[in-house]
């Protein structure tokens, strides 16, 4: 067992690309490793800036051995009294085997091939070269004259198994065992050392552009594969993105600490600097206290979405006039660094002073005229027109979930909810809008719940974000965006595919969360149809796109319910009678049939209640239940049953308790089988058949009042 290391050493690559690129790797490796036979116990990958790498521990140096079966022509065409035909002679012939080998299989010949495993180092160059060639990038780029495109320009290539070097050749690039250190600090190997080695093993060494490089100054030479990290972290090379992403935790935390505060470690941005760094030192930094007079996110915004800063904070959440970074190198020369990254920090503070300053001469009230020279979307009028919207489906919303919001407070919060789009903070800091309207409506001194809706009406803005927890906030986020849908579809901008320019499947999941954490129950299929009506929607086009942005929002929401773990066929049992569009609703019963599914008595409903279904299928028309025409026990005990139970269906059903009429129904299992086993349901008598088919009619309002449980897979 040998240890394979291949590493692709490039230009800086954008840090947001490489989370994705490294599962790609791992799942290249791991997919091409298989599909040779080639054992191997396990895959890492690591990332820097400026490489990808992964290593297969535990690869096997030969291939397995492969069993390779041929399917030839059928027994009675191969043999003719048992003596072999031309044809099983060609078959043979044309597989490499004698024609006494062929075995007789399924009422055919078969050839059995064994084919020896080859060594793994044969294999190792075009499977390495295929993984480099099937990678895939947000973006890539063509550099010199070459064709093949990559993510950035690769500048060298490691590919060892074990001690022995892989020949790889990628742009005129030779693989070899000669890594890259640090790009400024230099470890343990000089120059002159590196080149020597070159020199002495030239022979096996295929990588002998790297001595010509002007980048050739921090060579890290590696006689096996084993020295990887080892010799990488001696040269300032951390390449353990995890060990990376602690180390930088860490040191942050205790630097905030040492100045007194907390830091506040954004995931995104801790993720984003991991991959900005090889060799991490955190340094603290100071503004002027005078900028603390802006809102805190005016400070929080340019620090980490413009510097990758992290804030330091007080107990009491306040800021201090502190922030972190994190360098690129050794810890000689910070207060350099920090001086540098002050300057920097302190222009951008300076222009957010200025912008916050030239805001407050106008009132977030009066910027709604300002809306206008805002379009909305082609053909479909400008932002101004949007807010008076935006106040007229909130208010619908609010009275189909019968909301008690004051109404006042509610359209006057969803028509100042766009205005801070033309305010100057958020036209150069795209990220505080809402933030900086809930902070203008405050200094205006609008209601305080009025300011709270104006910033969570965008909440969620991406996936584990917070939730509006104000109703005024959740009635506009939910108008908000089902605006937003209603207005793409209409103009035929349905996402297709990987494409939503809108991102619109992020504002279904956004309604269907709202709805849920509000627990608030209206008909989906309404709201959006008056969200068509407003867009001045034809009727006729309004009746065709009501069911495709139905189907949008479910499929989102039937993602979401399996991503939280509930099983499919509970999932799609709910889904299968969508009461209204009732998202909530919807939730409900899937929790409860998830749950229900692991009790013993589900197995008995399903089937009973499959029974009824199918046979329910064949009625025709509406009939009343008489309960003189039942001729059977079997037909009284079951309606007397349903009798009883149909009202507690009806109640607990009503306070969306479905636990309870998932255990009511089960009560019915019993007598549904006394009934088919006893009852012909299809009588020849026509009276006595409708009346049975109305029974049974009336049994499937019970067993299906929480889903179709034809659809569970127990």
């Amino acid at each position: 067992m040998e240890k394979l290391l291949f590493e692709i050493g490039t230009e800086e690559i954008p840090a947001k690309f490489m989370p994705g690129s490294l599962a790609q790797l791992k799942e290249l490796a791991e997919k091409k490793l298989e599909e040779q036979h080639i054992p191997y116990a396990d895959v890492k990958v690591y990332g820097t800036p400026r490489r990808l790498t992964f290593i297969a521990d535990g690869v096997a140096e030969k291939q397995e051995d492969i069993l390779k079966e041929a399917k030839g022509p059928s027994l009675q065409i191969a043999y003719v009294n048992k003596v072999p035909s031309k044809a099983a002679e060609g078959f043979a012939r044309g597989q490499g085997v004698a024609v006494a080998d062929l075995i007789a299989k399924d009422g055919y010949v078969y050839a059995v091939k064994h084919i020896e495993g080859r060594p793994t180092i044969e294999l190792l160059p075009a499977l390495l070269e295929d993984i480099i060639r099937s990678l895939t990038f947000p973006k890539t780029m063509r550099w010199a004259d070459h064709d093949f495109r990559f993510v950035r320009p690769i500048r060298w290539l490691v590919a060892l198994f074990g001690d022995k070097t892989v020949p790889v050749e990628i742009t005129g690039v030779k693989s070899g065992r000669v890594s890259r250190g640090h790009r400024f600090l230099r470890g343990p190997l000089e120059k002159k050392d590196a080149e020597s080695f070159i020199k002495s093993v030239a022979s096996r060494v295929v990588n002998a552009a790297v001595t010509a490089n002007s980048d050739s100054f921090g060579l890290v030479v590696l006689p096996k594969a084993d020295d990887y990290e080892r010799l990488l972290r001696a040269n300032f090379v951390m390449v353990d993105q995890n060990v990376r992403r602690e180390v930088i935790r860490r040191q942050v935390t205790e630097l905030a600490a040492k100045e007194g505060g907390r830091a506040e470690i954004d995931p995104d941005l801790l993720e984003e600097v991991t991959y900005l760094v090889e060799w991490p030192t955190a340094l603290c930094g100071s503004f002027a206290k005078s900028f603390l007079a802006l809102p805190k996110e005016c400070i929080i915004t340019p620090m980490r979405e413009h510097q990758r800063y992290f804030p330091v904070l007080k107990e009491d959440g306040s800021l201090l006039n502190r922030f972190i970074t994190v360098a690129n190198g050794d810890d000689k020369h910070l207060a350099v660094i920090a001086h540098g990254n002050e300057r920097v920090l302190r222009a951008r503070l300076s222009d957010a002073e200025f912008f916050f300053k030239e805001d407050r001469k106008l009132s977030l009230a009066a910027r709604l005229e300002k809306l206008k020279t805002v379009s909305f979307q082609e053909g479909l009028g400008n932002m101004e027109d949007k807010s008076r919207r935006l106040a007229q489906e909130a208010k619908a919303l609010a009275y189909a979930v019968n909301s008690a919001v004051e109404p006042a407070k509610l359209e006057r919060a969803a028509l100042l909810a766009k205005c801070d789009l033309v305010s100057n903070m958020v036209v150069e800091f795209t990220e505080l809008q809402g933030v900086m309207g809930r902070e203008y409506a405050k200094l205006d001194g609008e209601d305080p719940a009025v300011a709270l809706a104006i910033y969570e009406h965008y909440l969620p803005r991406f996936a584990g974000d917070e939730l509006p927890k104000s109703a005024l906030g959740r009635l506009i986020g939910i108008a908000d965006k089902l605006d937003n849908i209603a207005a793409a579809f209409s103009r035929g901008l349905a996402p297709t595919g990987s494409q939503d320019p809108y991102a619109l499947r992020r504002q279904a999941l956004g309604i269907i969360n709202i709805l849920i954490d509000g627990e608030l129950h209206v008909g989906l299929g309404k709201m959006t149809a008056a969200a068509l009506y407003l867009l001045n929607v034809p009727a006729e086009k309004t009746g065709e796109l009501v069911p495709q942005i139905m189907s949008f929002i479910k499929q989102r929401l039937r993602n979401l319910l399996i991503d939280q773990g509930l099983r499919y066929d509970a999932v799609d049992a709910a889904l299968a009678d969508d009461r209204d569009n009732d998202v909530t609703d919807i939730y409900l019963r899937a929790r409860a049939l998830d749950t229900f599914e692991e009790k013993g008595e589900a197995a008995a409903l399903v089937q009973a209640a499959t029974r009824v279904a199918n046979l329910r299928s064949k009625a025709e028309g509406d009939w009343a239940v008489d309960p003189l025409l039942f001729r059977e026990e079997a037909e009284r005990e079951l309606y007397a049953k349903v009798q009883e139970v149909s009202p507690l269906v009806m109640a607990a059903a009503v306070r969306y308790d479905y636990p309870k009429v998932l255990q009511l129904a089960s009560g019915l299992a019993r007598p549904i089988d006394r009934f088919f086993r006893d009852v012909m349901v299809m009588d020849k008598d026509e009276k006595i058949k409708a009346n049975r088919l109305a029974l049974l009619a009336a049994v499937q309002d019970v067993t299906h009042a929480v889903g179709d449980l034809g659809c569970l897979v127990l």
